[in-house]
């Protein structure tokens, strides 16, 4: 080998130390020296920094804020009724090294423990309440206990939950079916109750309004004979009047009336004695008063 290539090699070899001897972290990133397999540095700020070449090397990790949104858990309320909780969690690396130790730097590793102590915490609320509690109660209180709780149990992780909520709550499809069944039934139950109760009332507003129908008519019959009767009396002491006054006039206007109710139907036929008292009148040829 001449010095020249000599020169190359170890220039090479040179530059290689010299690039292996720094290295960068960015503000996305969380880093870790290791040293023969060891961690000798975790306080590690985003800029330049030099290393020991070949004998230290650097692993970096996102520190940024990951979300982990799995399939949905199906949970057991204080009522044995199961609900397919359909849950998110994001969270970041709050200590490096902690997060190194307890997931072998895996995130994968960190995702599956996480999904596991998120199941357990819903697990635990979700079995002290009822559906109605969980659906419609105080969802936000519930979320802030259930984060609390999360946080509390990842603390061996190295990582802290920014958030902990439930997207989606659902019955099992079975269940639903036999839920639904149950809300049509009672429906159908309170509407068969409503149209027996409106058809009971119908019923005795039509038997009050036939009652006093009934009282109404036979009130006015009442009424209207007690006039006629007043009317027939107050007529005849009319007629008497008259009568006692001109005889001949009342025998008059009694017999013209009788012709009247005699005649009205044109289609009635009399046989009647031109000679009889019935005919008086309509005999003689002008009558005088």
């Amino acid at each position: 080998m001449n010095n020249n290539t000599f020169i190359l090699v170890f220039a090479a070899l040179i530059l290689g130390l010299a690039a292996n001897s720094f290295f960068i972290v960015n503000e996305k990133q969380n880093a870790i020296v290791f040293q023969f397999g060891e961690a000798v540095r975790t306080d590690i700020t985003v800029g330049f920094h030099l290393k020991l070449p070949i004998i230290q090397e650097v692993k970096k990790y996102d520190s940024r804020i990951q979300t982990l949104d799995e399939e949905p858990d199906r949970i057991l309320t204080v009522e044995s009724k199961y609900l397919l909780v359909d849950s998110f969690i994001k969270y970041k690396i709050a200590d490096v090294l902690t997060f190194y130790k307890a997931n072998n730097g895996s995130f994968n590793s960190l995702n599956s423990l996480l999904g596991q102590r998120s199941e357990f915490v819903l697990k635990n609320n979700f079995g002290k309440r009822t559906v109605k509690e969980v659906v419609s109660g105080e969802r936000d209180e519930l979320m802030n206990i259930m984060l609390n709780q999360l946080n509390d149990s990842v603390a061996d992780l190295g990582v802290e939950i920014i958030d902990f909520r439930v997207k989606r709550i659902d019955l099992p499809s079975n269940l639903s079916n036999s839920v639904y069944e149950r809300m049509r039934t009672e429906r159908n139950r309170l509407a068969e109750e409503l149209r027996s109760e409106g058809k009971e009332i119908a019923r005795e507003i039509r038997a009050v309004a036939d009652k006093d129908k009934v009282v109404i008519l036979a009130e006015a019959y009442k009424k209207a004979e007690l006039l006629r009767g007043e009317g027939d009396a107050e007529a005849a002491r009319i007629y008497a009047e008259g009568f006692s006054q001109d005889p001949e006039f009342y025998e008059f206007t009694r017999s013209i009336k009788a012709y009247v109710e005699t005649f009205e139907n044109k289609a009635d036929v009399m046989l009647i004695d031109s000679s009889s008292e019935f005919l008086k009148y309509l005999n003689q040829k002008e009558i005088s008063k």
